[in-house]
């Protein structure tokens, strides 16, 4: 029997996003039976990134938003699933920074109005499918401030967000635990560190730095460039919330990280050296690199402890982090079309949150 049999359907919120999209093409692949996806479809949003999953009867795409409680409840009770990810968020925090009042209505708002949604849902169920029924909130490690040049977070670490983006994570992870803790909800929360891979909207850094780069125009580089973060392959995370899904206990927490700490300088220097050795122009792209103010309230490094997962969920990362950075490279240089879809009227590279930073920091093409 495969493990993942235990989930005979499954329903994720932002399906139509970055990772949501990642973890249904990881469920389908998996063996998973009936996959809805279920999305806003705000400006990130794109259903091409769930095509891959197939039709029906085994994928179900909805348009919805997670703060319209009554229409989720009535999707819940049509599909009956037995595993529900939430990765439904405003995710970026140069965005956050511009207007904080749309993470907070997405992130905070509709984490709530879904809690009770599933609450409804879960206390109308048989009693042997209740005990089977899980919630996997899908959250940052960005909730926990920032490091110095030593240490880890843990599950235990306090949070202390420094962003409004990383702020409304935390008020939705503090939801997602007050609706276990009062209401036996079983809900699982998760925190990864930062993603990567095919797909990811270009306001992110390493496909706006390759998003810039093919085109030949200067790559932003944030401060110093020496802020670190640890990057981890958005498959691996995929697989990680599955993980969660069938072993994690509710009620608790568990880091997922790639440990691939890099400055993001660094990071810059690898990928555009892949792109040097796959689309070579006779120039070096790394030449492109362009220092530009730092960010407002930049932290400076994230790392996490993934030995939790590790131990409960048999879970840890398996993609090399220059392996699936080249991957991710070639994926982007033979899916600029799909770039330029989703760029087309959305967003056109510019530098976002800019608020604080000065005049010399703003500018829709920094030089």
């Amino acid at each position: 029997m495969n493990e993942t049999d235990r989930i005979g359907s499954a329903l994720v919120t932002g399906a139509a996003g970055f990772i949501g999209s990642a973890l249904v093409r990881r469920l389908k692949a998996r063996g998973v039976r009936r996959v809805v996806s279920v999305d806003a479809l705000t400006y990130a949003g794109d259903v091409s990134r769930l095509e891959s999953a197939g039709g029906e009867p085994g994928h179900r795409f909805v348009q919805l938003d997670v703060r319209e409680r009554d229409a989720l409840l009535a999707l819940l009770r049509e599909e009956r699933p037995t595993v529900v990810f939430h990765l439904a968020a405003e995710t970026h925090v140069d965005r956050s920074i511009d207007g904080p009042e749309a993470f907070v209505q997405a992130n905070v708002v509709g984490t709530f109005r879904l809690l009770e949604a599933l609450r409804r849902y879960r206390d109308e169920l048989p009693a042997e499918d209740q005990a089977a029924f899980r919630v996997v909130n899908v959250s940052t490690d960005e909730v926990y401030g920032s490091l110095g040049h030593d240490g880890v977070f843990t599950e235990e670490s306090p949070f202390d967000p420094r962003s409004p983006y990383s702020a409304s994570k935390a008020g939705a992870d503090h939801m997602a635990s007050a609706y276990f803790h009062t209401y036996g909800l079983p809900v699982i929360v998760t925190h990864a560190t930062n993603n990567y891979g095919p797909y990811q909207f270009p306001e992110k850094l390493i496909p706006l730095a390759l998003g810039r780069a093919i085109k030949g125009e200067p790559v932003p580089l944030y401060g110093t460039g020496e802020n670190v973060r640890d990057w981890l392959h958005v498959d691996d995370h995929a697989d990680g919330l599955i993980a969660a899904a069938l072993r994690g206990r509710p009620g608790q927490v568990y880091l997922m990280g790639g440990g691939n700490e890099r400055s993001n300088r660094d990071v810059l220097e690898t990928l555009l050296s892949a792109l040097n050795e796959l689309a070579p122009t006779g120039r070096d792209h790394r030449e492109l690199i362009t220092s530009v103010p730092d960010r407002p309230g930049h932290d400076f490094r994230y790392a996490v402890d993934i030995s939790k997962a590790e131990r409960e969920l048999g879970w840890r990362p398996v993609v090399p982090f220059e392996q699936g950075l080249r991957g991710t490279v070639a994926w982007y240089l033979e899916n600029r079309d799909w770039l330029d879809a989703v760029t087309h009227g959305r967003y056109r590279l510019e530098r976002l949150g800019t608020v604080g930073v000065g005049e010399a920091g703003r500018g829709e093409r920094p030089a």
